[in-house]
């Protein structure tokens, strides 16, 4: 056969008014998607500026986030079936889509301008083969989104925002890619009588076969194609035209949400413009959001991923984050509307937007974050509504006790300044003051390992690993103040700044090279946001990328065999999830000798304690603790089971809140929680390099 005649009629029974019909109609959805999606943006513009540029590096940006969204390496975390679901509904869709694109530009243009048309021979051979092969991928990732949503009833998808607009989204999209194979496969039998070569559309080809042994004739497909067709392009139209006006607008909000996304966001939090009133920090109306805020609540697809991560909501807690946003959403566009009065973003009772004790529930863990597919910021919203929180005095009276005991004494204990230090004092040996010496290693040692008890064992055993090291170290003494990571996070901006004044001068006044933190909070604003707000730039470490080099080069002395305890490691949120220290803990542990086991959710996916974001100086007796949770899942779930011995941490606040859900959860006799630290001064002491005995009886390796 001719390669010219290796193709197909696109009009097919149309006819030319029917065809004049399709293109009026097919401009018209093009108009009215366009009218809509300026809106859209036009929205955004009116939304306050971001206090970080979003728009830089522009070409880079873009490819980066189409990198990201044409992979789903997004959707493919913590849920493997939604990862291949998502995956062949965007590469199908989008294949459909650039085919349907090819197909106009041969119609409309190059066949106008060469009198010929491209659409013949190996072409259309190959155009049929792909479009056929994508577009089966297409329908089955709405089938299995199907599959999921009636079938297996997945509870994260059904929530307060779910509505027939999701029901019509999904069930749209399964209808366009059937009927496009029902409409191939009467047109095979009609036009083509089953052409040799139109088996390269091989679900159509096998769809036409179907029909024809059921009795559709040349004649009936042909009727057939006529009624399918024009159904099929009508509701082609009304979802092109309806993107902007219902969930499918996803598709592009999403996208832009990726490209304007912040690498940092969470792990550093916008401030306040010097020129602020303090009565207006914060987000107290909608026309306070940032343009990229209001673009984040139009970006949720409402899967639910942040809600299923949320440690708060697992634990019983008033927070959802995706009800959060949608809820913003919601009045937005209702007070666009003119559906609904103005009322309070956010407040402690009363008709606002958003609940203060859902603010007062986030942990600032970031696992939202982490978990949504399309970069939406909750923590950042969340803190900007916190601080609106604050600032009118709305506050937790035991957030406010700690805020006063921080601004009163540098610290939430509310001890002296003076006592910050007392906790040498059980030690044999000295601890250098890098106030009066130069040093390598300038430690900031934080408030819960200089006031708390179980923590100031943490703080001796540090101290002792580095007097066996050897390394040049010393601290601030009385001169330390609170780091300031969680007061930010829970609203106070302006304590928050004096603390960074304070501590920066504090900084100024000695003279080192590096900061090593005990706490990863401690690590994660010294590192992430000090720079941002003050003249302080100076490398940041905790304490376990400290060791693990000292640990290589031997200067500790460890075998590798010295304990044989069955453990598990839990990653602290500011040190794992938010800086990317995973490695570090693991090899100390293993170093040890300890047979380390991994609970489920490990790394980046890791269960927030409950200490952040404030929830260290609040009592949720009333709810089950993350805490409790983790430490079920740590002798449920693992490998190793009830034989889990230690339950490693590498924070103070983590530290603190696993000792009291082992108490609460009634594990006392089950498992025990050890620091890092303490278990490297156990192995070395086992190993026979003892340095001192303290006044607390503990021991520690020293230097041979």
């Amino acid at each position: 056969m001719p390669a010219e005649q290796v193709t197909r009629e696109t009009f097919w029974t149309i006819g030319p008014l029917g065809k004049a019909v399709f293109y009026y109609l097919a401009a018209t959805a093009i108009l009215l998607f366009a009218y809509g999606t300026y809106g859209r943006f036009a929205r955004y513009r009116r939304g306050a500026d971001d206090w970080f540029p979003r728009l830089d590096d522009l070409p880079k940006r873009v490819t980066t986030a189409a990198s990201i969204v044409a992979s789903n390496r997004n959707q493919f975390d913590r849920d493997l079936y939604a990862g291949v679901m998502h995956s062949f509904i965007v590469w199908g869709f989008l294949t459909l889509l650039i085919g349907t694109t090819i197909l106009g530009i041969d119609i409309d243009f190059y066949r106008l301008v060469t009198g010929e048309s491209f659409f013949v021979g190996d072409f259309y051979l190959s155009y049929s083969f792909v479009m056929d092969a994508m577009g089966l991928l297409f329908v089955v990732g709405v089938g299995m989104a199907i599959y999921r949503r009636y079938a297996e009833r997945e509870g994260r998808l059904w929530g307060k925002h779910t509505s027939l607009e999701d029901d019509a989204f999904v069930w749209t999209l399964f209808v366009l890619g059937v009927g496009g194979y029902v409409l191939e496969a009467f047109r095979i039998v009609g036009s083509a009588e089953f052409a040799a070569y139109e088996q390269v559309s091989f679900v159509g080809f096998f769809l036409a076969g179907v029909f024809a042994e059921l009795g559709v004739g040349p004649g009936l497909a042909e009727t057939l194609y006529h009624w399918t067709w024009w159904s099929h392009s009508l509701l082609a139209f009304g979802f092109i035209a309806l993107i902007p006006f219902a969930k499918p607008f996803h598709m592009l909000s999403s996208f832009a949400n990726v490209v304007t996304r912040d690498e940092k966001a969470g792990v550093r939090l916008p401030g306040v413009p010097d020129d602020a009133d303090p009565q207006e920090i914060g987000y107290g109306d909608i026309d306070d959001f940032s343009w990229r805020h209001l673009l984040d609540q139009d970006a949720c697809t409402k899967c639910g991923r942040c809600s299923s991560a949320c440690p708060a909501k697992a634990s019983g807690r008033d927070l959802d984050p995706r009800d959060v946003i949608l809820d913003l959403k919601q009045y937005r566009q209702d007070l666009d509307a003119g559906r609904t009065e103005e009322v309070e973003i956010v407040a402690d009772g009363g008709d606002s937007v958003v609940d203060a004790e859902s603010m007062n529930a986030c942990m600032s863990c970031m696992a939202c974050m982490d978990a949504c597919p399309v970069d939406i910021e909750h923590v950042s919203e969340f803190t900007q509504m916190n601080r609106r929180l604050t600032e009118t005095g709305q506050m937790e009276p035991e957030i406010q006790d700690a805020m006063m005991n921080v601004f009163q004494n540098g610290n939430t204990f509310g001890d002296p300044a003076r006592n910050r230090p007392d906790w040498t004092d059980d030690l044999n040996f000295e601890v250098p003051d890098a106030r009066e010496q130069s040093v390598e290693f300038l430690w900031y040692v934080g408030e819960y390992p200089s006031y708390d008890e179980q923590n100031q064992r943490v703080a001796r055993s540090l101290a002792r690993l580095f007097e066996r090291a050897g390394i040049s170290y010393g601290i601030l003494y009385e001169d330390e103040q609170h780091d300031g990571n969680d007061v930010r996070r829970v609203g106070e901006e302006g304590l928050f700044e004096m603390l960074v004044e304070d501590n920066t001068e504090a900084f100024s006044k000695c003279e080192f090279e590096t900061v090593v933190t005990t706490d990863p909070h401690s690590m994660n604003t010294f590192r992430n946001e000090y720079p941002a707000v003050s003249e302080f730039d100076d490398p940041v470490f905790h304490y376990t990328e400290v060791i693990e080099d000292l640990v290589d080069d031997g200067r500790l002395g460890l075998s590798g065999s010295e304990l044989d305890y069955t453990a598990t490691y839990h990653d602290p949120c500011h040190l794992g999830r938010m800086n990317d220290v995973y490695e570090a803990p693991r090899e100390l542990i293993r170093a040890t000798g300890v047979d380390l086991h991994e609970m489920p959710r490990n790394r980046s996916d890791s269960f927030c304690c409950g200490g952040g974001g404030g929830g260290l100086w609040t009592d949720n007796d009333q709810h089950t603790k993350p805490s409790e949770e983790r430490l079920r899942e740590a002798l449920e779930d693992t490998d190793a089971g009830d034989a889990v011995e230690k339950f490693v941490v590498a924070c103070p606040m983590c530290g603190t809140m696993y000792e009291d859900g082992r108490k609460t959860g009634d594990y006392e006799d089950d498992i025990e929680i050890v620091d890092i630290a303490e278990l490297l001064c156990e192995a070395l002491e086992q190993n026979g390099a003892v340095v001192a005995n303290d006044a607390t009886g503990d021991s520690s390796a020293a230097a041979d």
